[in-house]
């Protein structure tokens, strides 16, 4: 990978990407993060995160640090990556009904009032926001981006880190990212 290349793992809420840090990790792209988050039931194998990304727009200062390595960010924060750097964008979907079963449970251990937004205000939300991410990094001028579905990796991790790694230009570790992907932890189901 190009050492001037920045990879940003970005989507929704629950749909996988720490589960992408960590096989692009296992890949070859070394993650920026500082694990202030610690690993918990809802994400046991780590979050992945640097904290300072959710400062955007205000501190880009960190963007340097990300040159040649992995970094999550929030979806609602990929528009304020500044555009002087070429970025390579894993954008993960999965099946929205999934996600809302996830994001439920994740409140609930959090004390949190599950209720407070209906599943079909938060629906549409989600498809309304998803689209508008979505049509920021399709047109920015120095973002490629490549779409993965966690529901299909979960179906066919072999195919679907085939399609990571081309995007990639074929030098990753494809056996050891295949073995990331834990069917124990796809626990919300539509």
């Amino acid at each position: 990978m190009d050492k001037d290349t920045i990879t940003v793992v970005t989507g929704l809420p629950r749909s996988g990407t720490s589960m992408m840090m960590k096989m692009l990790e296992v890949g070859g792209i070394p993650p920026l993060t500082d694990k202030v988050r610690k690993a918990n039931e809802d994400n046991p194998k780590g979050y992945y995160e640097y904290e300072r990304v959710k400062k955007l727009p205000d501190d880009t200062d960190w963007v340097p640090l990300a040159e040649g390595k992995a970094v999550k960010v929030l979806a609602e924060l990929v528009k304020h990556l500044p555009e002087t750097y070429h970025y390579k964008v894993i954008f993960m979907e999965r099946n929205l009904d999934e996600m809302l079963v996830s994001q439920r449970k994740m409140l609930i251990r959090r004390g949190k009032d599950p209720d407070e937004i209906s599943d079909a205000e938060l629906k549409d939300m989600f498809i309304t926001y998803r689209n508008m991410v979505r049509d920021h990094v399709e047109n920015h001028p120095t973002m490629d981006v490549l779409y993965v579905g966690y529901n299909e990796l979960m179906l066919d991790p072999e195919a679907g880190v085939q399609r990571i790694d081309s995007f990639f230009g074929g030098a990753l570790d494809t056996k050891s990212m295949v073995a990331v992907i834990d069917p124990e932890l796809y626990r919300n189901r539509a």
